[in-house]
């Protein structure tokens, strides 16, 4: 069941609707609040919000590129596949090629089906073709879209090589329209490990059969066999030489390919000709042979994307910047290119062979998610929660590796608010301000924006609590303080306001559809999210809030629907200012919700395909996320009949959570959670009082 979108439509909501809510009256200007400059912009701001959330990524894409080009040590080959995720630990001791039938013969070669044990219960399996003599071992990974028409394995078997030719993940679709190398990334990513280590890996595997240094291996691929190829040679320093076709040239638009090519981090550290660096002194020839160009259109499910055949000019550069010259694999006789370039791979077996290799990633994963819940044991196993003082303590160490490992955070330095305003809406009791605050980098820089709610019946010298009230997927600032979208937030933003307390709504990122999850993969080819604009963004939100003359900075909480569910799990962790964090309708078993494929709650069946992090299946889950906001008070909202996950899996995570705060830190009075008869949505009732008793401020 996927997140429900919490606005009908992307459009600019225009001020004669919302003027319609209850008790309005007539404003006679647009007066800013005290202490503020005028806001004049025009348009829809979160419109301009996204737009230059979009700017900053592609500003910080084009400095991680410039930072690695002036590099000149060679990176770290264990660095490479702490990225893609390799895990030497499981591989397979020993293993041994099985090899099937002959399915072809010829006066120059045969054909039959090979199988090797890689890692777990993951084996590769393809073809192998045996000259009468061998003279050098090449395994060759065609495209998934090449496989049956490539003659380049069999060029390389009547000169002499035996080949294996390992079938990969194809691009398919057995799951809704989401191809099957993306289904099997969505899973893999959230639990730490990349479908590309899994294809290097099985490289490996073959290599360990053939006796693990054989006097020549070479590795040569085109297409995503190419990708499979370069990363392997730099990986497995057993491989001696090195073919790459139709895959080499600047990765600054790795965000603009299909999900599964998504490799966190991967622009602070390598383009190509960096994983290249890794290969030397050993033989590489980039072929720059087109391969086939891939398009995923917008619509179906899985992430819009394409990989495009670089021109000429650009595989140059790229292997130019690691000192390689272009070269061509056929360096064969035309005579044997004539003989053999017309005759396919038989296709005897490649589907069953192709079903397999995708079960049995499948499977793997699902053995990893159940081996989740221990990996994230051991990795909080120097948490001490003997007292408060000393969780306060080793907590700090968790908070910076969610802060740098996951969520992502740059260094730029918070300026100078610069706060502007404009009264938008007054009623009898309240005075409505839209509200723009820069973050970095000035007026043209990033932003924060949203509307203020207060009430007006605030003495002087007095300091009220705050309430920031954080929309859903697709929704506004405007969606949670009236009659829009009202069954989804009931106005929580207005009515907390009318129980006394100052709010605030802010707009975040999570709007515009591909727009906005365009953002998230911008952000991830640098090692960073979505929250990683977000947080600094409520950090200049709290320290401004906190500066007002009638707000009391200490108690500032965070109450998120939704996607603002999702925000109230990773945003408090990390901006100390909230002094509470409510988690409405998406509380959850995280890492379950994102990784099962067993589940029909799970997102790997659905759109959101922005949604995955990296890795939280060996680090957090939402029960330690909650461990970062304690000993602050936390509850969670759950209607027993919102879609996004079924009771009993809320309550396992929960249980956790209240485990640590009462049983563990003896605090169970700063931590609730209220079971409510409902659907996706607020329901108002344990929260507000929640909010009342921790936030110190009388119910009317």
């Amino acid at each position: 069941m996927k997140t429900l979108s919490l606005a009908k439509d992307a459009r600019p909501i225009r001020g004669s609707i919302l003027l319609t809510l209850a008790c309005a009256v007539s404003i006679s200007s647009a007066e800013p609040l005290a202490g503020t400059a005028p806001l004049n912009w025009k348009g829809d701001i979160a419109a301009r919000l996204v737009d230059t959330a979009d700017s900053f990524l592609l500003e910080k894409i084009n400095e991680a590129t410039e930072a690695r080009k002036e590099k000149t040590e060679i990176p770290r080959r264990e660095a490479l596949k702490v990225l893609i995720g390799v895990r030497d630990n499981v591989r397979v001791q020993n293993p041994r090629i099985w090899s099937g039938e002959i399915i072809t013969r010829n006066e120059d070669y045969t054909i039959r089906p090979f199988r090797v044990a890689a890692f777990g219960d993951v084996a590769v399996e393809g073809l192998l073709l045996e000259p009468p003599q061998t003279r050098a071992t090449t395994i060759y990974l065609p495209d998934p879209d090449s496989y049956t028409t490539t003659a380049r394995p069999q060029i390389l078997a009547a000169s002499g090589h035996r080949v294996f030719v390992p079938v990969l993940i194809d691009r398919a679709t057995r799951h809704r329209k989401i191809t099957n190398r993306e289904f099997l990334y969505r899973s893999g990513f959230e639990l730490g490990w990349h479908l590309i280590a899994c294809e290097v890996q099985k490289v490996s595997a073959i290599i360990d059969a053939c006796g693990g240094a054989p006097a020549k291996v070479a590795v040569c691929g085109d297409g995503e066999g190419g990708l499979i190829a370069l990363y392997a040679a730099a990986i497995d320093e057993r491989v001696n030489r090195a073919w790459v076709i139709g895959h080499f040239g600047p990765r600054e638009r790795v965000w603009n390919e299909p999900a599964y090519r998504n490799v966190f981090g991967l622009l602070n550290h390598f383009g190509d000709a960096e994983i290249a660096r890794l290969v030397a002194p050993r033989t590489l020839i980039i072929d720059p042979s087109p391969a086939v160009e891939i398009a995923v259109p917008p619509g179906t499910g899985g992430k819009p994307g394409k990989i495009a055949a670089f021109t000429r000019l650009q595989v140059n550069a790229e292997a130019l910047r690691a000192g390689l010259k272009l070269g061509d694999i056929n360096d064969f006789t035309q005579e044997k290119i004539d003989r053999h370039g017309s005759k396919p791979l038989p296709t005897e077996g490649l589907a069953d062979m192709r079903k397999r290799a995708f079960e049995e990633i499948d499977h793997h994963n699902q053995d990893l998610l159940a081996e989740s819940t221990a990996a994230r044991r051991r990795y909080f196993s120097e948490l001490d929660t003997s007292s408060i003082d000393k969780f306060k303590s080793t907590i700090e160490a968790y908070r910076y590796r969610f802060a740098q490992d996951v969520i992502g955070r740059f260094d730029d330095k918070i300026i100078a608010a610069n706060p502007r305003s404009r009264l938008f809406k007054e009623t009898e009791d309240l005075r409505y301000y839209e509200v723009v605050l820069d973050v970095f980098g000035g007026e043209s820089g990033l932003f924060t924006y949203g509307i203020l709610v207060v009430p007006k019946d605030i003495k002087a010298g007095e300091k009220r609590p705050v309430v920031v009230c954080q929309h859903g997927l697709e929704g506004r600032p405007q969606s949670t303080i009236g009659q829009q979208d009202h069954h989804y937030y009931k106005a929580f933003t207005t009515t907390l306001a009318q129980r006394g307390f100052v709010t605030f709504a802010p707009q975040n990122l999570y709007i515009f559809g591909d727009r906005f999850r365009t953002l998230q993969f911008k952000a991830n080819a640098i090692g960073r999210t979505l929250f990683s604009l977000m947080v600094p963004q409520h950090q200049q939100l709290t320290d401004w809030l906190g500066s007002l003359d009638f707000v009391d900075r200490d108690r500032i909480g965070f109450y998120g629907l939704s996607y603002g569910g999702k925000s109230a799990m990773r945003i408090p962790p990390l901006v100390s200012n909230y002094c509470l964090s409510i988690c409405s309708a998406d509380f959850n078993e995280w890492v379950w919700k994102n990784a099962s494929t067993r589940s029909s709650y799970s997102y790997v069946w659905t759109g959101e395909y922005e949604i995955f992090e990296w890795d939280l299946g060996s680090t957090f889950n939402y029960a330690e996320m909650a461990a970062l906001i304690a000993p602050r008070p936390f509850m969670v909202e759950r209607g027993h009949f919102d879609g996004v996950a079924p009771d009993e899996m809320v309550a396992h995570e929960y249980a956790k959570v209240r485990h640590l705060y009462s049983a563990k830190l003896g605090i169970g009075e700063h931590t609730e959670i209220e079971w409510f008869v409902g659907p996706h949505t607020i329901n108002s009732r344990g929260t507000f009082d929640f909010l009342h008793r921790h936030l110190d401020w009388p119910a009317k």
